[in-house]
């Protein structure tokens, strides 16, 4: 029986760890999106065309929110 509650314990460390993870790392690839959609403001320039500085900053916040939700849901063993 212990080792049952050892196993739980485990797994319960390892949602936490991951989900902190999650958080931390979709908060930062939304921040740089955000960056990347307003860098023409703040005076930094790119070598790329606008557009794709666009794209890229769009899919950098969508996938953001995704890490952010999936620590959210803490959904890791299915």
């Amino acid at each position: 029986m212990p080792e049952d509650q050892d196993l739980d314990t485990r797994t319960k460390r390892y949602r936490i760890r991951r989900s902190i993870m999650d958080y931390g790392m979709g908060i930062l690839i939304i921040c740089l999106g955000i960056f990347f959609l307003i860098a023409s403001r703040l005076g930094v320039t790119f070598n790329i065309d606008d557009l794709f500085r666009y794209l890229f900053g769009g899919l950098c916040i969508l996938y953001g929110i995704f890490r952010v939700y999936r620590g959210y849901k803490k959904n890791y063993f299915n």
